[in-house]
């Protein structure tokens, strides 16, 4: 039994170039960058070549690239400057989103036990956030702004350009978490007007436990580790330059295929979409234009999740329900709820993001068995039962 991976908003595999790249900063180039000795400053060298390059891929400076050990450091660092430097001005007003990463929201409501008070703004059905709300929203104690470019599970792309220049013209800086969006969509910081970014490798073929923040220049950034000078003395710890270089050369790669993997992946994204759709008392999450080219989720009344996730699994169908960071939770996404799903409805749900390494083959061996595993799960279920007979009310 062959194995169909569509989990690739959870981790990719590493590309063969990103390894390739990685290998001799594992045997030959293994020097400290910090050492003053020929063997660092080689180091050193690769590492400042690594961030100039990746620097490039969204249009920033590359002394305001800052590389960490993922997108949750680099989204908790930039939370916690932004927080800091609003402070000091006496401005303790935060506005976010419903549905953002728990990297985001955890650090929310640590923030909001300090003092701060934060506005969720509401993402609506389609789980979609416009710049008018943001513009609303803001107050002369507003110290930032933060929404995610796209959400890692409904995968829908929010109009982060135009909530950027709302916050520009305010005078507010702009975070987001652009960990799904990086290497799959365009991100310009500049065209964008984005102040702080997190990024994470293993999003776009690179590997685990490394990622960027990105931090435009005039903005303090405090430091998150200490310990040591490294990262300009805002992130100590001794670099990751296999890593750090993996990830660039994963990165590049992905920029450069970026329109013609969209193109595919879109195609095969559809073609579920369509096919699943026709599952009686099934619904697409999000909105079906403004996603990523990879992502789909469904929800399927009258089943749990979990069973569906093991099932598809027992024949090779490897895809989630939602973020693998909550995958060992037993309530329903707090992103399903934030854009109106009963309880009931959120638990079945569905998500496949796709690689550009999926097939049409893989697609087709998925519409033939998902549709036969929720059937599965139904005829075994009492709720389903209900709904058949009409003791209960279909919601979807």
């Amino acid at each position: 039994m062959r194995t169909i991976y569509v989990d690739n908003a959870a981790t990719t595999a590493m590309s063969e170039r990103a390894i390739k790249a990685m290998t001799p900063y594992l045997k030959e180039i293994y020097g400290n960058p910090s050492s003053l000795h020929t063997v660092g400053q080689v180091a050193k060298e690769e590492l400042e070549g690594a961030r100039a390059r990746f620097a490039k891929q969204i249009n920033a400076d590359p002394k305001e690239i800052y590389f960490t050990s993922g997108g949750s450091e680099a989204d908790n660092q930039a939370l916690r400057s932004l927080a800091a430097n609003g402070l000091k001005k006496g401005k303790k007003h935060i506005i976010s989103t419903a549905f953002e990463h728990h990297a985001v929201l955890h650090t929310l409501k640590k923030l909001e036990k300090e003092g701060f008070e934060v506005t969720y703004l509401d993402v609506g059905e389609k789980g979609l956030v416009t710049a008018k709300q943001v513009e609303k929203a803001i107050r002369p104690d507003t110290a930032f702004v933060s929404v995610m470019y796209a959400n890692n599970e409904i995968g829908t792309v929010q109009p982060v350009r135009e909530i950027g220049a709302v916050c520009k013209k305010a005078g507010v800086p702009f975070h987001t978490d652009a960990v799904q969006a990086v290497g799959h969509i365009p991100v310009d910081v500049r065209a964008d007007n984005i102040d702080m970014l997190a990024v994470s490798a293993h999003k776009f073929h690179g590997p685990k436990g490394v990622g960027a923040l990105f931090c435009r220049k005039g903005i303090p950034l405090n430091a998150f580790i200490d310990g040591g000078a490294q990262e300009r003395n805002r992130r100590a710890g001794t670099e990751n330059i296999g890593g750090i270089v993996a990830m660039t050369v994963a990165l590049e790669e992905a920029c450069a295929n970026m329109q013609s993997n969209a193109i595919k992946m879109q195609a095969l994204r559809d073609r579920l979409i369509d096919g699943l759709l026709k599952i009686p008392h099934s619904r697409l999450n999000g909105d079906r234009e403004k996603r990523l080219p990879a992502n789909l989720n469904m929800c399927f009344e009258g089943i749990e999740g979990e069973g569906l996730l093991l099932l598809l699994d027992a024949r090779g169908i490897c895809a989630s329900s939602g973020s693998a960071c909550t995958s060992g939770s037993l309530d329903p996404s707090h992103v399903l709820l934030s854009i109106g799903l009963p309880h009931e409805v959120a638990h079945g749900s569905l998500r496949i993001s796709l690689s550009e390494n999926n097939t049409d083959e893989d697609v087709d061996e998925i519409l033939k068995a998902v549709p036969e595993v929720v059937a599965y799960l139904r005829n075994m279920s009492p709720v389903w039962e209900e709904l058949e007979k009409g003791e209960r009310q279909h919601l979807i």
